[in-house]
C-alpha cells in the first residue's frame, strides 16, 4: 500500500471502459429505447411550458400597454402549461423506473460474469493478487458502478436533451441573445476537460486504495486471534491507519479536484444570466422583445445553463465509474485456464496407475519448485510423501489436480495425459481432505453433503459412522442440524478436520488426497483421524502428505522430496535399511536431532 500513488492514465483507458459498460446495456436495450424516448417526451414538454408561460405574462401585461386582457385566453394557455407538466412528471417517472431496472439487469449480469470467472482463474492469479482487493473487485466496484450508472442514465440523457430542446427555443426566440448564452459553452467545455484530465487518475487510485484497504481488513478479520496472541494490536492499527490516511487523502484529492468543477460551472452560468438579462432588457426597451419573450428567454437560459452545470458535475460521477470499471474489467481479462470442453462431473471416470513422468514446475519462471519428478503409483496403492517445508511435497498433489500445469514433462492417468482430460472431469475423480480445514456457514450435514449434493441421510450418517464423526455429533444439541459459523470454530480443529474426511467419504472418489490431515492436533485425536482416514483409503487410491512419519508407516510408497527432487522412494522398511536422507529424517523425530536433517 505504502508504493500507492496517482499515474497519469490515458484517456483511451477512460473511454475503452466506458464504452464497453454502455454494452453490457445490449441485452435490455428495449426498455433503454423507451426510457430514452420516455426522456425525449420529458425534455419537449419542460422546453414547451416555459413558451407558454411568456405567452400567458403578455396576456397579463397587455392591459398595461393599452390592450384588451383576456382572461379565457390565460386560462387556456396556463391550463394547457399544467397539463404539460403532469405529463411530464409521468414521462420522468417511466424513465427512472425504466433505467433502474436496467442498470440492475446490467449489475446482474456484471455480477454473474465476475463470479462466473473467478472459478475459471488459475490458482496462480490468486497468489498474485490479495483476497481482500479480488473482493472488493466483485463487490464494492460493481456496487460503484451500479449506483454511478443509474444516475448517470436518470441525468445525464436528461441533461442533454434538456441542452439541446432549449438552445432551439433560444434561437426561435432570439437568436442574438441565444449567441451571446453559448458563448459559455466552450468555455464550459475547456473547463470540464481540465478537470477531467485532472481527476481521473485521482478516482483511479482511490479504488485502488479501497481494494488495498480491504484486503488488509480481511487478513486482520482472519488473523485477529495471531494478532492478539502476539499483542500486535498497535502494530495493526497503525497499518490500517496507514491505508485509512491513504484512502481519504486519495479520496479527498479526486473529491476536491472534481468539486471545483460545480462551482466553476456555476460562476460562468451565472455570468451567461447577466449579460442575458442586460441585453435583453436593452431589447424589451427597444420594442425588440416582449416581456413574456424575455421572460421564456431567461428562463430558457437557465434552463440552457443547468444541464451545463450537472454534465461538470456528473462527470465525477463518470469518473468513479469508469475507474471501477476498469478494476472490474482487469478482473475479467485476467488470463484463465486454457477453455475446454466441459464434461459433466463424473462423467469420465479414470482408473489404472498414475505416472508422473520427468515433471518440472516452477511457480516463477525460471526457479523450479519441483524438478525432474519422477514415479508410478498403482491402482489401490497408497502413496505417502515427505520431505522439509518447502520440498515441493504440496506442489506434487497440485499438479495431479492441475492447479499448475507442469513446464515439462507430463503426467498420465491409466495412460491417459491428463492435459487432454477435461478438469471437471478429472477432477471428479479425486476426494481432498485439505490440511487448512474450510467448512461453510451452514449445519453439519449440510457440510458433509457437500461432498456428494442431494445425498440421503441414511448416506450422510454411514458417512459419518465410517469416519468417526457420528459418536461427537450426536453429543451436540442439535446434532447434525448444528449451525456453523466462522469456519466451524465452535467445533474443536480435530472435529472440523473429520467433518472433512466425512466429507471425502461421502464422495466415494477413486482417488483421496490426505494433505497432512493430522496436523496441528492432539495425540488422541490424531489416532482418531488416522483410523477414519485407514477407513476412508479403503479400496482408493491414496495420496498422503505428512509430516509425522508415524502416520505412514504402512504406505505402500513413500516418496522423499528434497529442494524439489525426489531424492528416495521406497517402503518404509527399505528405506529405513538404506540409511540414507530418510533415514535421517525418521531419526530425527524419533531421537529430536532436527538440526541433521536440514
Amino acid at each position: 500500500m505504502k508504493g500507492a500513488h496517482a499515474a497519469v492514465r490515458p484517456a483511451s483507458l477512460f473511454w475503452a471502459a466506458s464504452a464497453r459498460l454502455i454494452g453490457l446495456l445490449a441485452p435490455v436495450r428495449g426498455r433503454m429505447i423507451i426510457a430514452i424516448a420516455a426522456t425525449c417526451g420529458f425534455a419537449a414538454l419542460n422546453v414547451t411550458a416555459p413558451k407558454l408561460l411568456g405567452d400567458a405574462t403578455d396576456v397579463v401585461v397587455e392591459p398595461v400597454i393599452g390592450g384588451i386582457f383576456d382572461e379565457s385566453k390565460l386560462a387556456g394557455l396556463l391550463a394547457v402549461v399544467a397539463l404539460l407538466y403532469v405529463g411530464a412528471s409521468l414521462f420522468n417517472w417511466v424513465q427512472g423506473v425504466l433505467t433502474a431496472s436496467a442498470v440492475q439487469r446490467l449489475v446482474l449480469q456484471l455480477r454473474t460474469a465476475v463470479e462466473d470467472k473467478l472459478h475459471r482463474l488459475p490458482s496462480s492469479h490468486f497468489q498474485e493478487q490479495t483476497r481482500g482487493d479480488v473482493l472488493s473487485r466483485a463487490t464494492n466496484d460493481v456496487d460503484n458502478i451500479s449506483q454511478s450508472l443509474n444516475q448517470l442514465l436518470t441525468q445525464l440523457i436528461m441533461a442533454v436533451l434538456m441542452l439541446c430542446g432549449s438552445l432551439a427555443m433560444m434561437l426561435w426566440i432570439s437568436p442574438l441573445l441565444a449567441a451571446i448564452a453559448l458563448v459559455s459553452v466552450p468555455v464550459s467545455t475547456l473547463v470540464t476537460v481540465l478537470v477531467a484530465r485532472k481527476s481521473q487518475a485521482h478516482y483511479a487510485d482511490q479504488w485502488a486504495s479501497t481494494g488495498a484497504l480491504h484486503a488488509h481488513i480481511e487478513e486482520f478479520v482472519s488473523g485477529h486471534e495471531v494478532i492478539k496472541a502476539f499483542g500486535q494490536q498497535d502494530a495493526v492499527a497503525e497499518i490500517f491507519g496507514y491505508g485509512n490516511d491513504r484512502l481519504a487523502h486519495t479520496s479527498a484529492k479526486a473529491q476536491y479536484v472534481s468539486g471545483a468543477l460545480q462551482p466553476l460551472m456555476v460562476f460562468i452560468a451565472n455570468l451567461n444570466y447577466v449579460a442575458v438579462a442586460v441585453v435583453g432588457a436593452l431589447q424589451v426597451a427597444a420594442g425588440a422583445m416582449t416581456i413574456g419573450g424575455i421572460q421564456a428567454f431567461i428562463q430558457f437560459s437557465r434552463l440552457f445553463t443547468q444541464p451545463l452545470g450537472q454534465i461538470g458535475g456528473m462527470l465525477t460521477v463518470m469518473q468513479s465509474c469508469a475507474a471501477s470499471a476498469e478494476r472490474v474489467f482487469a478482473l475479467l481479462d485476467a488470463p484463465e485456464i486454457p477453455p475446454e470442453g466441459r464434461a459433466k462431473a463424473g462423467e469420465k471416470r479414470l482408473s489404472g496407475r498414475i505416472d508422473f513422468d520427468d515433471v518440472t514446475f516452477g511457480y516463477v519462471p525460471g526457479i523450479p519448485a519441483v524438478r525432474g519428478v519422477t514415479f508410478s503409483v498403482l491402482p489401490g496403492q497408497t502413496v505417502a510423501i515427505v520431505g522439509h517445508t518447502g520440498a515441493g511435497k504440496t506442489t506434487v498433489v497440485n499438479l495431479l489436480m492441475r492447479f499448475y500445469e507442469p513446464d515439462s514433462g507430463r503426467i498420465t492417468f491409466g495412460g491417459t495425459d491428463i492435459a487432454t482430460v477435461p478438469l471437471d472431469s478429472l477432477r471428479s475423480n479425486f476426494g481432498v481432505v485439505p490440511q487448512d480445514v474450510w467448512l461453510f456457514t451452514g449445519t453439519i450435514r449440510d457440510n458433509i453433503e457437500y461432498g456428494w449434493p442431494g445425498a440421503s441421510d441414511a448416506q450422510i450418517l454411514a458417512a459419518a459412522e465410517a469416519t468417526r464423526v457420528d459418536h461427537f455429533v450426536r453429543a451436540l444439541p442439535a446434532g447434525y442440524s448444528t449451525e456453523l459459523g466462522n469456519d466451524g470454530d465452535s467445533l474443536s480443529k480435530g472435529q472440523r478436520q473429520l467433518i472433512t474426511i466425512a466429507r471425502a467419504e461421502l464422495a466415494g472418489r477413486g482417488v483421496l488426497i490426505l494433505d497432512e490431515a493430522t496436523s496441528s492436533v492432539d495425540t488422541r485425536t490424531e489416532v482418531q483421524i488416522r483410523l477414519a482416514t485407514n477407513r476412508l483409503r479403503q479400496g482408493r487410491t491414496s495420496f498422503v502428505i505428512a509430516h509425522r512419519l508415524s502416520t505412514i508407516r504402512d504406505a505402500d510408497l513413500i516418496l522423499v522430496m528434497d529442494h524439489g527432487r525426489v531424492v528416495e522412494q521406497g517402503t518404509h522398511q527399505s528405506l529405513l535399511s538404506g540409511g540414507g536422507y530418510y533415514t535421517r529424517l525418521y531419526n530425527a523425530q524419533f531421537r529430536g536431532f532436527g538440526e541433521s536433517v536440514l
